[in-house]
């Protein structure tokens, strides 16, 4: 079966970042391979997170203007990452479309829901409470999943459920969102569109 792959590139007066993107792992035709380098330790962790849980193939490297701060590159490497999902994942046909994810760290609890549906929406509730979780600003993290969900076309709710640790507060989310994901993608052995509108 083909690999849903893309390889992109993005290049503004903030950024310069290259992605790889494979929706499709395999342990002996396509082992899963992640490295991200975004200059940003925490957002680095996030975004593994992401692939791994997800199965998802990633490897990104970005080049920001970080002595500004971390927005620009917070934002550009969720751009590129949704718009390398929307290109591996093509047409949306033969796929689950609907995904659900809990995933639970310590005494936090996450919940994330998607829909392939190419009409982008993103809400949050992460109930996020201090500044900084090493040098990722927190409320650049909500708008890492509304920059992942715009470009990418997809509808996504995260709520964390309850939790008090920020750091795993914002990782279970990643990782709901993962498994959201993960669970979309997910061939069905058909090629129909996933709609009663015959169109997505």
């Amino acid at each position: 079966m083909t690999l849903r792959e893309a390889t992109l590139e993005r290049l503004t007066n903030e950024t310069n970042i290259r992605v790889y993107l494979s929706l499709d792992v395999d342990p002996v035709n396509a082992p899963q391979r992640i490295s991200v380098e975004t200059g940003i330790g925490f957002l680095d962790h996030m975004l593994h997170t992401l692939a791994k849980h997800g199965g998802l193939s990633l490897e990104l490297k970005c080049e920001g203007d970080l002595w500004i701060d971390d927005h620009h590159t917070a934002e550009d490497c969720a751009l590129a990452l949704g718009a390398a999902f929307k290109q591996a994942l093509g047409p949306i046909r033969g796929v689950r479309r609907f995904g659900t994810g809990h995933a639970p760290l310590d005494e936090s609890l996450a919940r994330a829901v998607v829909d392939l549906s190419s009409r982008p929406y993103c809400h949050t509730s992460l109930q996020l409470t201090r500044e900084k979780i090493g040098e990722l600003s927190c409320e650049m993290i909500p708008h890492v999943f509304h920059s992942f969900a715009t470009e990418a076309g997809v509808t996504l709710h995260v709520d964390v459920l309850h939790g008090s640790n920020d750091h795993h507060k914002a990782e279970s989310a990643f990782k709901a969102t993962a498994l959201a994901l993960k669970e979309a993608i997910t061939r069905t052995g058909m090629n129909d569109v996933p709609s009663t509108k015959g169109v997505l």
